[in-house]
């Protein structure tokens, strides 16, 4: 069985092809074997899709594996790194790729609700641009145009407390190509990463060569005293809305949280504004940027992939000055990764109000989905249920005692075609702290329709002899429009 050490300096995805490696010299994966599909061996390793793929294609370099189109990744069955012997006994026919898994509901927290995407405004601004803005099939500005960074400036100023000028925002396809910039940026140094926390993120750090530290979480966000105690110069925090425990960080944290960056040269806090934009009942405290300064010890990152769609590859992060400057040096002769279309499209998307005004109508959607939500959960499951997260963000912890624990829950809810995940799993240290009989429930993919199915289908899995109860959920009108 493959072990793999996210507290190790040598990247996960290293790790994984040395031990592939190893046992195909060996003998213990004989030629022909199929490898793992990317996406199972990385959800049974908890890693990242990309740090598996990374480690096949390092196989295939070497000549241990080969690609086959359609088909994935096979031990090579030629080449001279194979154990010479025996003759080798005819390489059993591949088993096919098993299909995926088939969930009637879905809980996970990947998803978005697409029925809500603002298709004709956005088509109308897109068809208008490609018919009428020929300029934009010309490159663009390295760090993005500059009418969509001004735009980003003046919404994160006015909404996120964010103090920074348009040439401060660089724009890039997704949270990870920005933090793959920034580990450039910080080579040599290490970062602190919460623990439970966000994997990708993670991932992304450490296969870019930055080593990464648990730093575990309390009641208040990310724990300084843990902070302190890794000896990284940096901190990669979700202060807002912390995935997957949803807490969200108080004043008085924030400003130790601050105080630990200023004590020492080169110590930078990564601030991932993570579903900053979704909060139901209480409003957001500003940004540790906005606190911190333009030239402040903090780098602002956000995306556009839950506000409009994961799809569109749109994110940004505000850089401090000394930090611009060595950014416009080093990556000088790169191409932005956004479509200038794409891009000039948000621009006037959020410059003509639509952006305000969809976010808006997000927040009543799923404000009211959360609500009709957590009414079915309680009415099907019963009073044993406690749920957490309803203020803010698009998930939900929901603890059960007495249904066999969190491995028996996911596993029960899977086998009812339900699609969700265990809050252990977001733990990558210590996962003695995880709280017990919890399981992580995102909606933003669950139609309405679908809402009191879904719990009905959870409490027949979790509740002995639930069905004649469950059946009486599904019933359940929803909560009065106030």
């Amino acid at each position: 069985m493959i072990t793999l050490h996210p507290e190790s300096a040598t990247p996960l995805y290293e790790q994984l092809y040395r031990a592939l490696a190893a046992d195909i010299q060996n003998g213990a994966l004989p030629p022909g074997k199929p490898l793992p599909g990317r996406r199972s061996m990385a959800a049974r390793l908890g890693v990242s899709v990309s740090t598996v793929d990374t480690a096949y294609q390092m196989l295939a370099a070497e000549g241990l594996a080969e690609s086959r189109p359609r088909r994935g990744f096979f031990v090579q069955e030629t080449g001279g790194m194979l154990q010479s012997g025996a003759p080798r006994a005819a390489a059993a026919a591949p088993a096919p790729p098993q299909p995926a898994p088939a969930y009637r509901y879905d809980l996970s927290t990947t998803g978005i609700d697409t029925a809500l995407f603002p298709a004709r405004s956005w088509g109308r601004i897109q068809r208008d641009l490609l018919y009428n803005s020929p300029q934009l099939l010309q490159r663009g500005e390295a760090q993005g145009d500059a009418e969509l960074r001004a735009a980003i400036a003046d919404y994160l100023g006015a909404y996120r407390g964010v103090r920074c000028t348009p040439e401060q925002v660089v724009v890039g396809a997704g949270i990870e190509y920005l933090l793959g910039c920034l580990a450039h940026l910080f080579a040599g140094g290490a970062a602190a990463v919460e623990n439970p926390g966000y994997s990708r993120a993670r991932a992304v750090l450490q296969n870019s060569g930055i080593p990464c530290r648990p730093a575990h979480i309390d009641k208040s966000g990310l724990s300084v005293q843990s902070l302190a105690g890794t000896g990284a110069n940096l901190c990669y925090i979700t202060p807002s809305h912390h995935f997957p425990t949803g807490v969200t960080m108080p004043a008085p944290r924030r400003a130790q949280l601050l105080a630990w960056a200023r004590e020492a040269p080169g110590r930078y806090i990564l601030e991932d504004d993570y579903d900053s934009e979704f909060r139901f009942d209480i409003r957001p405290l500003p940004s540790l940027q906005g606190i911190a300064g333009p030239d402040g010890p903090v780098v602002y990152l956000t995306t556009f992939s839950k506000s409009l769609a994961p799809g569109i590859r749109i994110a940004c992060m505000v850089l401090p000055g000394p930090l611009l400057q060595r950014y416009r040096q080093d990556f000088a002769l790169y191409s932005n990764t956004v479509s200038r279309f794409e891009q000039q499209t948000l621009s006037r998307f959020m410059t003509g109000g639509y952006f305000t005004r969809h976010l808006a109508r997000m927040r009543l959607a799923y404000k009211k989905r959360m609500e009709r939500l957590t009414a079915a959960l309680t009415a099907a499951l019963g009073p044993g249920l406690a749920i957490r997260g309803r203020h803010s963000g698009l998930h939900l912890l929901l603890t059960l005692p007495g249904a066999g624990g969190e491995a028996r829950m996911v596993a029960a809810a899977a086998q009812a075609g339900v699609r969700l995940h265990g809050l252990s799993e977001y733990y990558w240290a210590r996962p003695e702290l995880c709280p017990a009989d919890t399981v992580v429930a995102g909606y933003a993919a669950l139609p309405d329709d679908q809402i009191d199915g879904a719990a009905a289908a959870l409490a027949a899995a979790w509740l002995p002899g639930a069905q004649s109860s469950s059946s009486r959920a599904c019933s359940t009108p929803p909560p009065s429009r106030r």
